[in-house]
């Protein structure tokens, strides 16, 4: 049967999990993808319908690969989250015998949430990155010398592939989660629960001083909370900066898409990158001679967004 989603693989990671408990998934329709970009690249040429994939941890911040390929591509949209709870095991082959761990294997960011523990329990061990924690824990128990001779990755990934467990819960923070997003291509937006976030990306015209003023002034102006700000490059030019973020409310809402329009005629470009409910189901002046970027007025450019078109 044809996957209906992907998720960052292989099997037994984090997104996985999430996956299968974004609302209707169904375990046998979802698949593994070898990346990030690989899962996304899936949804914009239509071979799954949607994909998951992390994009924000609670100690370590944004997934910039995530941000990165949303940001590139007007063609895909974010239309649910969910947040799963961190928890990281050390595990290795069964036949490692009494050995002295000299490399962990695991992805960047759950080295990041073990650092202080790798430092206190294994002070003399390098860190090797790979695509994912359970890519580690796959390599570990299929290849012969990966470059490492432990993994950090889930208790799942662990039992799944074979490997002992030698150490549990050994993340620095016991709170951390990770958030994760249902990317689909654009097509008619979930409906308003009250409880509902706006995630864009926004260009200015230049970098200049009041440029982020500008923004800030036209959210706060209609009382729109925003949730998270970041910068990232364009990847245009050194010191070109794009501005990530996410806002209260949907785009359904009034004051949103009066905010969407405002923020078209002081920014050199708008990318809405989807309104979709929160996780946590919790509710919680205008310069003239701007250049359009397309032919549209704002208002029909606002329409076309609510309708779901590209």
């Amino acid at each position: 049967m044809a996957a209906d989603l992907v998720y960052l693989g292989p099997p037994g990671t984090f997104s996985e999990m999430a996956a299968l408990a974004m609302p209707g998934s169904v375990e046998d329709q979802i698949r593994p993808a070898a990346s990030v970009m690989s899962a996304l690249g899936q949804v914009r040429s239509r071979e799954v319908a949607a994909a998951v994939v992390p994009i924000e941890n609670s100690v370590e911040g944004s997934v910039s690969g995530t941000l990165d390929e949303l940001a590139a591509d007007p063609a895909l949209r974010i239309a649910a989250e969910i947040a799963i709870p961190v928890r990281f095991v050390l595990m290795r082959r069964p036949d490692a015998g009494d050995d002295i761990v000299k490399v962990v294997g695991t992805h960047p960011h759950a080295a990041a949430q073990c650092r202080r523990w790798i430092h206190q329990n294994l002070p003399k061990a390098e860190v090797a990155h790979t695509e994912s924690t359970a890519n580690a824990a796959q390599r570990l128990a299929a290849e012969g010398n990966p470059g490492f001779d432990a993994a950090i990755g889930t208790a799942a990934a662990a039992e799944r592939y074979g490997l002992e467990v030698i150490a549990s819960d050994i993340a620095d923070n016991r709170e951390a989660e990770t958030r994760f997003v249902k990317i689909t291509r654009p097509g008619p937006l979930p409906a308003v629960t009250g409880a509902d976030k706006t995630s864009l990306v926004l260009y200015i015209h230049a970098n200049r001083a009041g440029a982020l003023l500008e923004i800030l002034s036209e959210l706060a102006a209609r009382d729109i909370n925003m949730t998270r700000l970041e910068s990232r490059p364009t990847r245009h030019a050194l010191g070109d900066y794009c501005f990530s973020v996410d806002l209260d409310g949907h785009v359904a809402d009034a004051e949103i898409g009066e905010a969407l329009i405002a923020l078209r005629r002081v920014c050199a470009d708008v990318l809405f990158l989807g309104s979709y409910p929160r996780w946590s189901a919790q509710r919680i002046e205008v310069e003239s001679g701007r250049a359009q970027t397309d032919g549209r007025s704002g208002s029909d450019w606002l329409a076309d967004i609510r309708l779901g078109k590209e």
